[in-house]
């Protein structure tokens, strides 16, 4: 028995709850005793305290963990979300946009996870523009600036799915930036402690061939089925608008080809937040991530 709590409910998180819809962790023998929960902070904290054995949620916490704690055993074993699942959409067309544009602008950006704005602050920094420089509303959530965008009070905002696929179909918004395309930017992992790793090794290593599994199916499989399979987990997201998002983060290829995670990623991610002043020290791969389980399951060819 494996403990797994989810870190919030996200439209981006779709192949942890495949994995648990289509049993794919029962079919490697694995029973898995899925907790929900609506507060990452908590979540974490309840991983840290071993009140949950696995959770999924970003490496930035991980991260962020070991900056304040290098003797934390708090470890990233299976990579699934390999890039950053936002958006900018404006609402007006804007073709040539570059991520330093938005310093012209009135930004609503994420206020509910600091990890989208720590990374689009990044790009604008590497564009040459400064991001202090960005008119930013900070205090709203994905749903009132989505709502302000409709309503002309902001000129763009940062949501992921579905907000972003309800404005573009509704005609209310443009898409200005997809976040994925900066490339790998580790974003969501599969997370435990190294004591549970030693501990629950074999268990461990049926959730990451099960996750295999279920990024492979995410990626020969069509929105529209994906949605049949998923529709309960998201129930007040209307079908056709669950496949459109679904089929867009498949073609950005949000999710990775196999569970290792990138060192490229992950440096991509701790880069943002050191510019952000998120970290006050580079946080070493080898310190947040254990790709053992993840390389031994390639290996076998998932098996």
């Amino acid at each position: 028995m494996i403990t797994l709590s989810e870190n919030f409910r996200a439209l981006f998180y779709t192949p942890f709850y495949a994995a648990q819809a289509t049993g794919a962790y029962a079919q490697q023998g694995v029973e898995v005793d899925f907790r929900l929960s609506s507060d990452p902070n908590r979540t974490a904290a309840a991983l840290r305290g071993g009140e949950v054995e696995v959770m999924w949620g970003g490496p930035l916490r991980v991260a962020l963990t070991h900056d304040a704690d290098p003797a934390s055993d708090v470890v990233c074993f299976c990579d699934v979300v390999a890039r950053d699942p936002f958006f900018v959409i404006g609402r007006q067309p804007a073709p040539s946009f570059r991520p330093a544009d938005l310093t012209r602008v009135r930004l609503g950006t994420v206020s509910e996870v600091p990890t989208p704005w720590l990374c689009l602050q990044d790009d604008i920094r590497r564009d040459g523009a400064d991001p202090d420089a960005v008119v930013r509303v900070t205090d709203g959530s994905m749903a009132a600036n989505a709502a302000a965008l409709r309503a002309g009070t902001l000129d763009a905002v940062q949501v992921f799915q579905p907000y972003a696929e309800e404005l573009l179909a509704s005609g209310a918004g443009h898409l200005w930036y997809a976040a994925a395309n900066r490339g790998l930017t580790a974003y969501t992992t599969l997370v435990t402690r190294r004591s549970v790793v030693e501990q629950k090794r074999d268990e461990l290593l049926g959730m990451v061939r099960a996750m295999y599994r279920t990024l492979r199916w995410i990626r020969a499989t069509p929105g529209v089925e994906i949605q049949r399979v998923l529709a309960s987990y998201f129930p007040d997201v209307p079908p056709a608008i669950y496949a459109a998002a679904i089929d867009r983060y498949r073609a950005l290829e949000l999710y990775g080809p196999d569970p290792v995670t990138r060192p490229e990623g992950f440096e991509r991610l701790t880069a943002a937040m050191r510019s952000g002043g998120a970290l006050k020290r580079a946080v070493r791969f080898e310190e947040c991530v254990d790709n053992s389980l993840a390389e031994q399951v390639v290996r076998d060819g998932g098996e």
